[in-house]
């Protein structure tokens, strides 16, 4: 029998083990201490000991995910004199930002079209691709501040469970050119915010504050409690849609694709509209009939 006993050793003690030089160059560098990138950089010239060019090695938060294969960022830079190599950075800017990155010899370099199409999630880029964070979700709040800002009364709309990222992606688009304040999604049983919703929505998703709520029936009733009049739709609405008052503030309700409105969400609606129709179908495409509400809306708030 045996026994084999483990002690943690502390760093003090990993130094008792290091040279001379070592030790002169950790009393340099004081730990408790955030350095600067020109302190930092001093303080590694003057810890430098070797005869030949030692390495760097620096650490940079960039706030990605390295765990996905699109996010993981590699490289390395020799100095002080490099590897001879121009090295290329890739700036995304606009405006007076876009025109600095100009002259600091920003150029834009074409690349191979199947390097785009393995970039692309969608396969249809058009020739160009632009790598984003993940879209930051606003609350209902930020939404009413907005309309404040502005000084009109709130322009909402509340997505029941919309399953298809075309359709949220065009309500986006429709939502920002009426220049309605927010859109309100559930965060189960509905699309998010993904790379085809940001496509559907031709820009308009970077515009546009989106809030994800936990339950659409108390965000319905928060509103309520804000003054908000929320206006459901349906076929069978008892209310055509120009007889509805929407000057005020008023939070438009969209259904599901399929089977509409769900029944709690329905029950909880102020007034339930109708879009009038002529032809043989009964029903319009769910972001389609989204539009012709909001410019309802756009019309009775310029009449």
């Amino acid at each position: 029998m045996w026994e084999e006993s483990f002690r943690i050793t502390t760093k003090e003690e990993i130094t008792l083990f290091r040279g001379k030089k070592y030790k002169d160059s950790a009393k340099l560098v004081d730990r408790s201490t955030q350095y600067e990138v020109p302190a930092a950089m001093d303080l590694v010239v003057k810890t430098a000991s070797a005869k030949f060019d030692e390495t760097v090695e620096v650490h940079i938060k960039l706030g990605v995910d390295s765990r996905h294969a699109d996010q993981q960022v590699r490289g390395a830079i020799v100095l002080p004199n490099g590897t001879g190599k121009t090295r290329k950075v890739l700036v995304f800017a606009k405006d007076a930002k876009l025109d600095e990155a100009k002259e600091a010899g920003a150029v834009i370099v074409p690349v191979d079209r199947r390097k785009l199409d393995a970039m692309s999630f969608t396969r249809s880029h058009q020739g160009v691709i632009a790598l984003a964070a993940a879209h930051e979700y606003y609350s209902i709040d930020d939404i009413l501040e907005e309309a404040a800002s502005r000084g009109e009364a709130p322009l909402i709309v509340i997505c029941d469970e919309l399953s298809d990222p075309h359709n949220l992606g065009a309500i986006l688009r429709s939502a920002e050119c009426a220049g309605a304040h927010g859109v309100i999604i559930p965060k189960r049983r509905s699309v998010g915010l993904t790379a085809t919703v940001a496509k559907a929505s031709a820009g308009a998703m970077e515009y546009m504050k989106v809030a994800r709520v936990s339950n659409i029936n108390a965000a319905m009733q928060e509103l309520k409690d804000k003054g908000v009049w929320i206006f459901g739709t349906a076929a069978e609405g008892a209310i055509p849609m120009y007889k509805a008052d929407l000057k005020g503030p008023a939070a438009i309700v969209i259904g599901n694709e399929g089977v509409g409105m769900s029944q709690l969400v329905r029950k909880n609606c102020d007034v339930i509209v109708s879009i009038p129709m002529a032809g043989r179908i009964s029903s319009l495409n769910a972001s389609a009939a989204a539009s012709i509400l909001l410019y309802e809306a756009v019309r009775q708030r310029l009449g």
